[in-house]
């Protein structure tokens, strides 16, 4: 927390470093603008070339390792695009699930960035919007990150691009681009952690805490996970540096708490509403159903394994190890590089001892409650083990996830190993002439070879750095063809059988399993029609949250028959819940387009309803009278 102004003369790397933030020398900062903006050119590219392969059809193609979820946050894009246009409140809507609607604070809403980007997603479409904004997210990231580290922590921009690079696209980052958009929206948190480092700064105390409270208000409104793995990262380095420097701390405790506790303030001012909304709201809900992502630990063996979504990757070792989320999967060198790092620099900086607390605690924290190693679990406990399922917030939390603490603190620790090898290869100050003049008998030979040996330490460091992070360059995410929806509903054909308050209901009906692309429907109508069912998070029976709308009969026959491909003896009864559920959803027109089932499903709905109507490319049962 203390920010003292480092004397440019001296090699960082030779002196113990007394600050978790730093202020760059003025030096620094006078450097020309042109490193910076070389850095955002790299980290662009880098983005367009993450989500190169949907940019062959983007209207068409969506993620093929999670389809569904790419689809939901194309959903998202246009309801911030609706809630906008039609000044709807955006916490809550109907036009999914219908008739119950979804609690949008109690799911990934992206709200933070669907509401601004509204005018650019009614004009390009949610498909454009998606692939525009992911890799957005990721350079934004890494700019951030870049911006942070060159300005509060390393004086080499080569450091901070390194550093910048590896926290915006490290491969548990990118892993989660495949359809997860929130995961890689993090250029907030490198300024909310640089900010929570320098509330102890004397005399700002407000405008630190103003700046923090703002932040993390808006966070909360792009990914609440991450915001939470980030506060307890903040919580790990500030008890940390107390531990190394008690009498430091206490000078700045009164400013810190100040700083904290308005900001605190501020976060909950901005904040209660919907936080109130999201636990308390209707379709709000409390834990998930047995706890489904307690058990989801990180493998041993996945954070020296490079991911497959890099140069180095190979989808075949995802099918052993990869039955979770890859969020570390460095690759052996990284490892490598990382701890030889953190050997050479933890007794000399107080910064890289705080990273080898985090990469410590994190580590340990991630692996879950049994220890996996290569796909199998072991005999071990790991530490959620003594962890209750059932505590707040704990039971909604993937222990995997908290691995992604160690990706940040590996991405900072790159940029400082780069920086102590920049600070040896300085020049040091000049001696006096007199004394340099003396120095023919033998010295300035030794001068010399140590300068020599220590040129060639720096270029070998700068290699190994170089060669961990070349095989970690990201591949173009993998991306798949969808069908587009019916010409009847993109057209319009639906309007006249759609009155205001009744619902269109797709076949199948959307779920978390189902209904991939009758889901999209919705998303690229610019949510026209509300429909049943939908991929969501809402309440169950018992308050606790489920994925999707609970089943009803119908829905429940739907799938079943699509699964066996073969329609089943068909009932009275199945026919009187056919009507029922109808009426519950407040049907006026159930509608199939093509697909792979189309037949079977036509077969299906014509046993239960009747006969349809070929309308344009769909086929069409109108139960406005019946329902």
């Amino acid at each position: 927390m203390a920010v003292p102004v480092v004397d440019p003369s001296l090699n960082p790397s030779s002196v113990e470093t007394d600050a978790v933030v730093a202020d760059p020398p003025r030096r620094a900062r006078r450097r020309p603008a042109r490193a910076d903006l070389l850095a955002i050119g790299a980290y662009v590219l880098l983005g367009v070339l993450v989500c190169l392969n949907y940019w062959g059809d983007v209207e068409q193609r969506v993620s093929s390792h999670l389809p569904t979820d790419h689809s939901w946050f194309e959903w998202l894009f246009a309801h911030g695009a609706y809630s906008v246009q039609h000044l709807e409140n955006p916490l809550f809507t109907t036009r999914q699930n219908a008739p119950d609607g979804v609690n949008m604070m109690a799911n990934t809403s992206l709200l933070g960035v669907t509401l601004p980007l509204a005018p650019l997603t009614l004009l390009l479409g949610p498909q454009v919007m998606y692939a525009l904004y992911l890799g957005a997210a990721l350079s934004a990231t890494a700019a951030t990150s870049y911006w942070v580290l060159s300005r509060h922590l390393v004086r080499s921009r080569a450091a901070a691009f390194a550093g910048g690079a590896f926290l915006g696209f490290a491969p548990g980052i990118v892993h989660h681009a495949n359809g997860q958009p929130n995961f890689v929206s993090n250029f907030l948190l490198p300024l909310i952690a640089a900010r929570v480092l320098r509330l102890g700064e004397a005399g700002r105390w407000r405008r630190n805490g103003l700046a923090l409270g703002l932040l993390v208000a808006y966070q909360v409104f792009i990914n609440e996970e991450m915001l939470l793995l980030t506060a307890l990262a903040c919580l790990v380095v500030v008890v940390a540096y107390t531990v190394q420097r008690p009498r430091a701390a206490r000078e700045r405790a009164g400013s810190f708490l100040a700083a904290l506790g308005l900001g605190g303030g501020l976060a909950l001012l901005l904040t209660a509403y919907p936080i109130w909304f999201q636990f308390n709201g209707p379709q709000s809900y409390r834990g998930l159903q047995g706890g489904v992502f307690h058990n989801w630990g990180e493998d041993l063996v996945a954070f020296v394994t490079f991911a497959r979504d890099t140069i180095a990757g190979d989808e075949a070792v995802e099918k052993t190890i990869g039955l979770t989320e890859q969020n570390t999967w460095f690759g052996w060198p990284l490892v490598l590089v990382a701890l030889g790092a953190l050997v050479l620099l933890v007794r000399r900086s107080v910064p890289a001892r705080i990273l080898a607390v985090l990469v410590v605690v994190f580590t340990i924290a991630s692996i879950g409650p049994v220890v996996r190693f290569n796909g199998v679990e072991t005999d071990v406990d790991g530490p959620w083990a003594y962890i209750p399922d059932d505590l707040p917030l704990v039971e909604m939390m993937m222990p995997t996830r908290l691995s992604l603490v160690v990706v940040a603190a590996v991405g900072v620790l790159l940029a400082l190993a780069w920086d102590a090898l920049a600070g040896a290869g300085r020049p040091p100050v000049p001696a006096p002439r007199a004394a340099a003049d003396d120095s023919t008998d033998g010295d300035g030979d030794g001068t010399a070879a140590r300068d020599t040996r220590r040129r060639v330490l720096r270029l070998a460091g700068y290699a190994a750095i170089v060669a961990a992070l070349v095989p970690l360059i990201p591949r173009p995410l993998p991306a798949e063809h969808i069908d587009p929806p019916p010409r009847f509903i993109t057209a319009g054909g639906w309007r006249p059988y759609v009155p205001e308050g009744r619902t269109l209901v797709p076949v199948p009906i959307p779920s978390n399993v189902h209904g991939l692309h009758t889901l999209r429907w919705s998303a690229l109508t610019g949510h026209e029609f509300p429909i049943p069912g939908g991929y969501f998070i809402g309440p169950n029976e018992r308050g606790e949250g489920v994925f999707g709308a609970p089943n009803r009969p119908t829905s429940t026959l739907i799938y079943s028959t699509m699964d066996a491909n073969v329609v089943p003896e068909i009932t009275e009864e199945n026919r009187r819940q056919a009507v029922d559920d109808l009426r519950f959803w407040r049907a006026s027109v159930v509608v199939l387009g093509s697909g792979p089932r189309e037949a079977v499903l036509r077969d299906l709905m014509a046993e239960l309803l009747g006969p349809p109507q070929r309308v344009d490319d769909v086929w069409l049962w109108d139960v406005r009278g019946r329902v």
